[in-house]
C-alpha cells in the first residue's frame, strides 16, 4: 500500500484502473471525464500497463469495443459523461443484456440543451433502468475503491453484470487530494483474474446478443432483475472482503452517519454528502436529532436495508441532482415506493439541488431541512434565482 500520496483525482482514478489490469481500454474524450482517458492512454503507452488502448470516433463505438472485446473473454475498462454517455446508451442496455461485466467510471456531468458543463448526476440517474449496477463515491479515494470492488462484484459468477462507478465532474477527478493506492499484488490477491463463464471461441461456438421473441424477451429481463436483486448480497460480501483486505472501513449499500436517534435523516448521492455531515454536526451541537444516509448503491435500489436503517425516522428529506422532469427526482421516488403500504410510514420529502453544477450551500441544506420538518415537499428545487425573470418560460 503507497499511502499519502497527493494526486489529482483523474491521475488516481487511471492508476487504480491500471492496477485491475484491463486489456482493452477504450473511451472517447468528454469534459470532465478527459483528463482519466489521457492519463491512462499515457500509462498504457509507457508500458506501465500491458493492454489495447483503442482510439475511436465517439463514445457509440468506444462502449461497442469494449463489448466485443468482453465477450471474447477479457477485463475491460471505459468512461464518459453526460451527452457521451447519452450517445451509449444502445450498447448500455446491449451490454447488460448480454450479462458482460463492463465497468466504467462515469464522471457525473449535466446533459444538454441548454449546453452545461458542471456536475449534477442527470447523465447517469437516467441510465438507472439499463441493467447496471450503480455506485457513487463521495471522494477521490471512494471513487478509487469502488473501481477496484466494482470489478470483483460484476465479474462474480453470481452477478455477471456491467457496473458504473459514479463521481461528481469536477469536484472530483479535477480536484487534489491525498490518496492511498494499494501494491500490485494486493489488488492481484484481492482481484482474481476474470474468468468468464461464456465467451465467443471458434474452438466452442457460442451465441450473443441472439434475437429474442415475445416468448423469450421477457424472461431475459426477469433474470436480470432477479439477479439484480441477489447482487446486493455480493456488494456487501465484497465490501466487507474489501475492508478486511486494505484496512479502511467497508463501504456496502449506504453510509449512515449519525443515523440510528436522528429523527430527521437525509438522503444524499455523491460529493454533497460532505458539505451535508457538517450542517449535520452543527444541528446536532444546537440539539436537533439530525443525520444523514449516504446512498452508495443506487441500482441494484438496497429497499429491505433501507427500510431497515430509515423506518424510525419521522422525516426523510431526499436531495439530490437530478429530476424526472414532469414527475420527482429518482431517487425521492424510489425512497417512497420502499415505505408503501408498510407499517412504518415517515414523511417523505424531495428537493433538487446542484442542477448544472449550481453551489450547494450550508443555507441551502439548512433551508431544506427545515421545510422538510414542517411540510411535505415534492421535487421542490431549492436555491432558485429569485431575480431570474421565470414568467416568460412558464407561459
Amino acid at each position: 500500500m503507497v499511502k499519502g500520496r497527493m494526486l489529482q483525482g483523474a491521475r488516481a482514478m487511471a492508476e487504480m484502473c491500471a492496477l485491475c489490469r484491463p486489456k482493452v481500454i477504450s473511451a472517447y474524450p468528454i469534459t470532465p471525464q478527459t483528463l482519466i482517458v489521457e492519463e491512462l492512454s499515457q500509462i498504457v503507452a509507457d508500458g506501465d500497463l500491458e493492454a489495447e488502448f483503442i482510439n475511436v470516433e465517439g463514445e457509440h463505438s468506444a462502449a461497442s469495443v469494449v463489448l466485443g472485446a468482453a465477450a471474447v473473454g477479457v477485463r475491460v475498462f471505459t468512461c464518459s459523461s453526460s451527452q457521451g454517455l447519452l450517445l451509449m446508451s444502445e450498447v448500455i442496455f446491449n451490454i447488460a443484456g448480454m450479462r458482460l461485466p463492463v465497468v466504467m467510471i462515469c464522471v457525473n456531468r449535466s446533459v444538454s440543451a441548454p449546453l452545461n458543463i458542471w456536475n449534477d448526476q442527470q447523465d447517469s440517474i437516467i441510465m438507472r433502468d439499463s441493467g447496471w449496477i450503480q455506485l457513487y463515491a463521495e471522494n477521490n479515494q471512494e471513487t478509487c475503491d469502488l473501481l477496484l470492488q466494482a470489478h470483483k462484484i460484476a465479474e462474480d459468477h453470481r452477478v455477471m453484470l456491467p457496473a458504473m462507478v459514479c463521481c461528481d465532474g469536477y469536484v472530483l477527478p479535477h480536484a487534489y487530494e491525498i490518496v492511498d493506492l494499494p501494491s500490485q499484488a494486493e489488488v492481484d490477491a484481492f482481484l482474481p483474474s476474470y474468468d468468464p463463464i461464456y465467451k465467443l471461441d471458434i474452438d466452442n461456438p457460442t451465441t450473443m446478443g441472439a434475437f429474442a421473441d415475445p416468448e423469450k424477451y421477457m424472461e431475459t429481463r426477469y433474470m436480470i432483475q432477479e439477479t439484480m436483486k441477489k447482487s446486493l448480497s455480493v456488494i456487501e460480501e465484497v465490501a466487507r472482503d474489501f475492508g478486511s483486505s486494505f484496512g479502511r472501513s467497508s463501504y456496502g449499500l449506504f453510509e449512515k452517519y449519525r443515523v440510528d436517534d436522528a429523527s430527521t435523516v437525509v438522503v444524499a448521492l455523491g460529493s454533497m454528502a460532505g458539505t451535508i455531515k457538517d450542517v449535520v454536526d452543527e444541528l446536532r451541537d444546537q440539539g436537533e436529532k439530525v443525520g444523514i444516509l449516504r446512498l452508495i448503491c443506487y441500482r441494484p435500489f438496497p429497499k429491505e436495508a433501507l427500510y431497515e436503517a430509515l423506518s424510525a425516522a419521522e422525516n426523510i428529506v431526499i436531495m439530490e441532482k437530478d429530476i424526472s422532469l414532469g414527475g420527482s427526482g429518482a431517487v425521492a421516488t424510489d425512497m417512497r415506493a420502499v415505505f408503501y403500504g408498510r407499517e412504518a410510514c415517515p414523511r417523505i420529502s424531495g428537493f433538487i439541488l446542484g442542477l448544472g453544477g449550481r453551489d450547494i450551500t450550508v443555507d441551502d441544506i439548512k433551508t431544506t431541512i427545515s421545510k422538510a420538518q414542517h411540510q411535505v415537499a415534492d421535487a421542490d428545487f431549492v436555491g432558485l434565482k429569485e431575480d431570474l425573470e421565470l414568467e416568460g418560460i412558464n407561459g
